[in-house]
């Protein structure tokens, strides 16, 4: 059974939080003493029934305030899947809590209230989802009932999100009408709008197909730790462990460690106790190479037919998540896969304006800027451009003088 991951994006109050309680309340994915806290809860709604918003609101601030400010994760099973669902904030304030939710997700789910239609805030998160290169987008039309179940509405709004998707270059987006509240289109059709003839929210997503073992992308593994026991009954025994990004590895590939580009052959591929013939994304392994090569902790084993980028200058986009302004004086610290090394910002291309999508020159970067940057590495990177590889193609940035993550980096060159 294949796992979907999938987050949430809207305005303030479009009703992620409850789409997301309506999901777990229909399919029964709720614990018998959550369920109880739910019904002696102090929070209705205005006709009087549970306000399923509280399910992920866990923060004291988000319950007082009804508003989503930390990503929350949920998690739950039908027959068909498993899902794990990020519950990010609409705010512009949490926009980097927005970008970490999304960043290992499948799928966005985009909400639109039926009342406001296409409003500021869609296009930020529709201009995140874009840059973050999802490969598929659910429009979830909101509140429906609030409108009266109007098609001409529902209608209206696609032809508007259409125009901003074609602008943003998003695919494969699929438009749901539903009322969260209600449990409209959610888990089950609904029995209002006979003009739809779609399937329901939990249907879509029970369906779309993601691939968790690509076999297009090249094949990628960091070193995360050499494995040399050294003792009288593994005496000659030298193994990398790591964990697969991207692509398969097979026995008898011919792969190369970067960044000394020497080359060798698997001869064998350890998964706990057992020898596989291949290892493919996701799985934690120990690959042996039939020569004996320096490699360390840091070093990446690849494809030697798909080479990724080596350089120490890389074109990025960054979003910035720290409350202190960016220094280009100072050196930061970039981490990429289990590499750790020194750099500095060279140049700042742009800087977005999210709301209007408009960019601008920039000298610095505050807390949620996103835009595009120049580094300037101490060690050679190899990385992949962020669209052909996701995995591979984005990196932390850490100030060295907190050890605190400040920044997420999109490689583009």
């Amino acid at each position: 059974m294949n796992i979907l991951k999938f987050f949430t994006a809207g305005s303030v109050d479009d009703g992620k939080s409850t789409l997301i309680g309506r999901l777990l309340y229909d399919t029964d994915s709720i614990l018998a003493d959550q369920l109880e806290a739910l019904q002696h809860s102090n929070r209705k709604n205005d006709d009087g029934t549970i306000d399923l918003a509280i399910l992920t609101d866990g923060l004291r601030a988000e319950r007082e305030q009804g508003i989503t400010i930390d990503v929350a994760y949920k998690y739950f099973q039908t027959e068909k899947r498993k899902f794990i669902i990020a519950d990010t904030p609409g705010h512009i304030q949490y926009t980097r809590n927005m970008v970490t939710g999304a960043s290992t997700a499948n799928l966005a789910i985009i909400l639109i209230d039926a009342r406001n239609g296409v409003v500021e805030q869609t296009i930020r998160h529709s201009y995140l989802v874009s840059l973050l290169e999802l490969k598929h987008i659910v429009v979830c039309i909101n509140k429906m009932d609030m409108v009266a179940y109007n098609e001409t509405v529902f209608n209206a709004i696609i032809e508007k999100y259409k125009t901003l998707a074609q602008n943003l270059g998003l695919k494969n987006v699929t438009y749901i009408p539903v009322s969260a509240l209600k449990g409209d289109n959610i888990v089950v059709p609904s029995s209002t709008m006979h003009w739809y003839e779609g399937e329901s929210l939990l249907h879509f997503l029970e369906q779309v197909e993601v691939d968790d073992h690509d076999t297009t992308e090249p094949a990628r593994m960091p070193v995360q730790w050499v494995i040399r026991p050294q003792t009288d009954e593994l005496h000659d025994y030298r193994g990398y462990a790591g964990r697969v990004l991207s692509g398969t590895f097979k026995l008898n590939d011919y792969v190369t460690v970067l960044p000394s580009n020497v080359s060798s052959t698997i001869s064998r591929i350890e998964f706990f106790d057992d020898d596989l013939l291949q290892a493919y994304v996701g799985q934690s392994v120990i690959i042996h190479l039939k020569d004996n090569i320096d490699i360390s902790r840091g070093d990446i084993l690849v494809n030697s037919s798909a080479l990724p980028i080596e350089s120490k200058r890389i074109e990025a986009d960054l979003c910035w998540m720290d409350a202190r302004v960016l220094d280009p004086s100072i050196t930061y610290l970039i981490q990429h896969n289990s590499k750790l090394s020194k750099c500095k910002i060279d140049e700042i291309i742009f800087k977005v304006d999210i709301n209007t999508l408009e960019k601008a020159a920039a000298d610095d970067f505050k807390l949620n800027d996103i835009g595009r940057v120049v580094l300037k590495t101490a060690e050679v990177l190899s990385y992949d451009v962020y669209g052909d590889n996701r995995a591979n193609g984005s990196a932390i940035l850490i100030d060295s003088r907190t050890n605190l993550t400040v920044g997420a980096l999109m490689f583009r060159n």
